[in-house]
């Protein structure tokens, strides 16, 4: 039987560990989410701000490309190596914050972490164009770190204002029809930012809401803009005028404010339907692809007492019999597989960090992609799929079983003993099937890959 604290390490967290004890309940996951989240110093991502010379350089860089070919009548060699240089520096600066955010979750708080890659694939944000991608590296850092126990209302201002999030879904390219921007530069609306504050990040696809809502609130959310050159900004001048109803309450009036979106936002964030979707879905992330209805409704119960407080809807999540069944029912997603296996096999991540760009590929990067999951790169706004089959198919299993065997002697200079290294990765929760595999393999590299490649490390 799967004892409660190795649940709460593989299903709650990235796993277990041979240098900490598991946490030994949901008090305990609690506490782990209470205190400082002292990891951003140790292994810092690069802020909006620090990232912004570099996107300021590339687009430079582009642009003296473009007259240099122009001048040539082609191709301008020099500056064609010019402007791959720059796009080295950035695609370098993507897989730094990559492996930090590994690093993180293998050596970090478990339950922390989970529920950072949680909230960023809710709030999923992708860099369309390469001087895009520092926004997009610290988004996490920035709009949901700091909001990780306080108030949904407020993660939720943080993610729809944040210079990724207005940029990936084009709301710097949304102008009030009326506003005077708009007429003199004959612009217009674009509600890709409300329709999925609405559909996805709010009240869900089922929600109680309809296109006509969906202009209002994009009419309402006019005005937000970011630049490189300007940072964050409210612009009253490209704003809809007038007041705008959302759901039965008017917002604004006669001049608009940054303040009447913050207002719809943190109401928005207390409608019963945001309640219900995000219950629902964390229970689907944590605990099963078809979560017990019981779970869901006391998640739901918990977030509208509280007034769509964090904390009180992991602790209403946590706290309920549903969510400890023994069986392991969730198949890890490759980033979550990466880090839980970073984790079990103690890889120092300072020496991973250290990695030249090439020997990050080979080692993880690379084959992180070949399992479906390139870092911060989903298809779409809905974000990575959680479904079983979406992970656990032969190109993916093939990904798993190859990195399995080979990957772990590119990180480590010496392996360690599968016979112990099951019980370190695996706990309570090996069966004596994989032990049997691991105590009597040919190879110690084979006893690990058989570890790593089990079903049991696969799933959480």
């Amino acid at each position: 039987m799967t004892s409660v604290s190795t649940l709460a390490a593989i299903r709650f967290g990235y796993g277990l560990s041979g240098r900490s004890a598991p946490p030994d309940g949901p008090a305990a996951l609690m506490a782990e989410i209470s205190g400082k989240d002292s990891i951003l110093q140790s292994l810092p991502i690069v802020s909006t701000a620090e990232s912004t010379p570099l996107s300021l350089e590339y687009l430079e860089v582009r642009r003296k490309r473009r007259v240099a070919d122009k001048a040539a009548g082609g191709k301008d060699k020099a500056a064609g190596r010019a402007l791959q240089e720059v796009r080295t520096k950035v695609k370098r600066q993507l897989a730094q914050t990559a492996l930090s955010s590994l690093g993180r979750a293998a050596t970090g708080q478990g339950f922390r972490e989970r529920l950072v890659r949680f909230w960023a694939d809710h709030f999923t944000v992708r860099a369309k164009i390469t001087y895009e991608q520092g926004a997009v590296n610290a988004f996490a850092d920035e709009a949901l770190r700091p909001n990780l126990t306080g108030s949904f209302g407020d993660m939720l201002v943080a993610s729809s204002t944040h210079p990724a999030m207005l940029v990936y879904l084009d709301q710097v390219t949304s102008f009030g029809p009326e506003s005077p921007f708009a007429k003199r530069h004959n612009k217009g609306l674009n509600e890709n930012l409300a329709r999925e504050i609405l559909e996805l990040h709010s009240l869900g696809v089922d929600g109680g809401y309809d296109q006509g809502d969906v202009r209002t609130f994009a009419n309402l959310l006019t005005g937000l803009q970011y630049s490189l050159k300007d940072g964050f900004q409210f612009v009253p001048g490209m704003a809809e005028p007038g007041a705008e109803t959302l759901f039965g309450k008017s917002y604004g009036g006669r001049e608009a404010k940054l303040e009447d979106i913050s207002l719809a936002l943190h109401d928005i964030a207390l409608h019963p339907d945001t309640g219900r979707h995000l219950a629902h879905k964390l229970a689907v992330h944590f605990v099963a692809d078809a979560p017990d209805p019981a779970l869901v409704d006391h998640m739901t119960a918990a977030y509208s007492a509280s007034g769509g407080d964090l904390s009180a809807l992991y602790g209403a999540m946590l706290e309920h019999p549903a969510a400890w069944e023994p069986a392991l029912m969730k198949a890890k997603q490759p980033f979550d597989y990466f880090a839980s296996a970073l984790r079990a096999l103690d890889v120092d991540i300072a020496g991973l960090l250290a990695m030249k760009s090439k020997e990050s590929e080979r080692a993880v990067l690379g084959p992180m992609r070949l399992m479906g999951q390139p870092f911060q790169e989903p298809s779409g706004p809905n974000g990575w799929p959680e479904e079983e089959l979406a992970w656990i198919n032969p190109q993916g299993l093939a990904g798993r079983i190859q990195w399995a065997m080979q990957g772990p002697q590119s990180l480590l200079a010496t392996l360690p003993d599968p016979r112990s290294f099951v019980d370190t990765a695996l706990g309570d929760a090996a069966s004596d099937l994989v032990k049997r595999a691991a105590s009597g393999a040919e190879s110690v590299a084979e006893g690990i890959g058989l570890v790593l490649a089990s079903v049991e490390f696969n799933r959480r």
